[in-house]
């Protein structure tokens, strides 16, 4: 049974409340694999804890990214990916169904969190993104500390740029973007997205992650998405929203990720995946790219995991 099977087989009735966490659409093996794997599942069951006491989907797509962002092996908050000139660049967004709030912060210098500001963001209401010096900023006079590349570059960063500016390797690189949907037991769907980006990318560029409707989106009356690969493509087609308004329109949840990114290539040769849930807590997700982490739990229990 392949891991899209395991997961379609699996929770399909709905859930009074579940989550499902991707680790990123890139080229895994081995040992690099169980490790994005276990990172995944240790996420969910973040996530898990919050949603069964009864806490909203907000608060554990935030916490579930939150974990994946401390995890090094994950392109996201420590040990992400560094641009052009060997620094850190960093980009988040979440938004809630309910109210369709959101909050994003993009080319943010070192913070360890940056789904927290992404959240503090969202909390204050006013603006929805905040980008590098003013990103920063905002962070400080929300009583958040800044961090330090010393702090967040991990050796596997570094060995991965310094393999993308040769040329050696792909600079997407193992282990991608992170993200997570979740609905919690009042019907209110959620998403969030973390990422450093492209290894070796251009100063300032910003890719699909902290942007509404390309990387992340949800909508209570139709479902939450959160997208993973090349964000110049997710951004041309809108990958996050089109796939929410796709289970706006009842189509059925798996059947809403395929032709997302089925369009994806075919429209503009895109590569990556997504995960979604829908407004009764069905999981579902697909991908064009080699390998895409992930693990999802509802109701309780572990309900898969794999790639």
């Amino acid at each position: 049974m392949t891991s899209e099977e395991r997961l379609a087989s699996w929770g399909q009735d709905g859930a009074d409340w579940s989550v499902l966490v991707h680790g990123g659409a890139g080229t895994l093996g081995g040992r690099d694999a169980e490790r994005h794997v276990q990172g995944c599942r240790v996420a969910a069951e973040a996530a898990a804890s919050i949603l069964r006491l009864g806490g909203s989907a907000l608060d554990a797509v935030e916490r579930a990214v939150v974990v994946l962002e401390d995890d090094p092996c994950f392109n996201a908050g420590t040990g992400a990916a560094l641009n052009a000139e060997g620094d850190l660049e960093l980009d988040a967004s979440l938004m809630e169904g309910s109210g369709l709030r959101a909050g994003a912060v993009c080319a943010l210098p070192p913070f360890l969190h940056p789904i927290a500001i992404a959240r503090a963001v969202l909390d204050e209401g006013g603006h929805v993104l905040y980008a590098a010096g003013g990103a920063a900023r905002f962070a400080i006079e929300h009583g958040f500390t800044s961090s330090s590349a010393a702090a967040m570059i991990t050796p596997e960063a570094r060995a991965r740029w310094e393999a993308a500016r040769a040329g050696t390797v792909s600079n997407v690189g193992p282990g991608g973007t992170v993200g997570a949907v979740a609905r919690d037991s009042r019907g209110s769907v959620a998403a969030a997205t973390s990422t450093g980006g492209l290894a070796n990318k251009r100063a300032g560029r910003v890719g699909d992650s902290p942007l509404l409707g390309a990387g992340t989106y949800a909508d209570d009356d139709g479902g939450a998405c959160s997208f993973t690969g090349i964000g110049e493509a997710a951004m041309r087609l809108e990958r996050a929203k089109g796939a929410s308004d796709a289970m706006r329109g009842r189509i059925p949840q798996e059947d809403a990720a395929r032709a997302s990114i089925d369009q994806l290539a075919r429209r503009v040769a895109g590569i990556g995946g997504l995960i979604l849930v829908d407004r009764s807590g069905r999981l579902g997700w697909a991908r064009n790219a080699s390998a895409m982490t992930w693990a999802a739990m509802a109701n309780g229990r572990l309900g898969a995991a794999g790639m």
